[in-house]
């Protein structure tokens, strides 16, 4: 079912980072190569367009990376435009975008705060599924433009690298564009629809709408007898407990 009618719908802030070093080789082993520096990040806040952030050289090009002032003004942003009641929306974010932003800004208390009552919708997923979803999956399930074709996360440091900036700020642009789509769209349909690795399509009810990290670890433990490896939640967030 949709949201009840009595429910007033969120008014979402979308966000995204692409990170700055190049990794070779499996980049969900990232930890092991950090700091990663972020090169750019996108913010999206419904019913505008994306709103693009990186550091500029003295001439006025981007940097090679987001200085700490720079990403502590992004958090600070962030910050403020919850307490103007918007509420952060990522895909991963708990885990990573709010981990990597931590590290670069500094802010690591403003940066757990925001993450424990953001919504996370691949982390919400998690609780509720007991495994992860791509965006990509996602997007194509709710039936909403996916992202950048020809461009991946772990191929937009090399890019920025190499002076491709705007291909990567249209590659980050179009990831809060489809993060915030898929939200929309899943509260809209009273249910999440993904596709899964032998091209079926699944859904599961989404009667209460998304919840903030803080919420979704309230979630019954999902039945995952099946894994090899079951999840643990709090691995994931193993930066926000310490």
């Amino acid at each position: 079912m949709p949201l009840p009618n009595n429910k007033m719908p969120r008014k979402y802030l979308a966000f995204d980072i692409e990170t700055a070093k190049e990794i070779v080789g499996d980049f969900s082993l990232w930890r092991n190569h950090r700091p990663l520096g972020i090169c750019c990040a996108a913010t999206l806040l419904d019913g505008a367009e994306p709103r693009l952030w990186h550091s500029k050289t003295s001439s006025g090009t981007p940097a090679k990376q987001m200085t700490p002032e720079d990403a502590k003004a992004l958090v600070d942003y962030l910050r403020e435009m919850t307490t103007q009641g918007y509420t952060v929306l990522t895909w991963n974010g708990a885990s990573f975008d709010f981990d990597v932003l931590a590290e670069e800004s500094g802010a690591l208390d403003d940066c757990r705060a925001c993450a424990h009552d953001h919504v996370d919708m691949m982390f919400h997923i998690v609780c509720q599924l007991g495994y992860p979803i791509s965006l990509e999956k996602a997007a194509l399930g709710m039936g909403v433009p996916g992202k950048t074709a020809g461009v991946s996360g772990s191929q937009a440091p090399t890019l920025w690298a190499a002076g491709e900036f705007d291909k990567v700020l249209a590659y980050v642009a179009q990831d809060v564009r489809v993060a915030a789509d898929i939200a929309r769209e899943a509260e809209k349909q009273g249910k999440f629809s993904w596709i899964t690795q032998r091209g079926s399509k699944k859904s599961e009810p989404l009667a209460a709408g998304w919840r903030t990290v803080r919420d979704a670890l309230k979630l019954p433990m999902p039945d995952c007898d099946w894994m090899a490896k079951p999840i643990v939640r709090e691995d994931w967030l193993a930066w926000m407990l310490k």
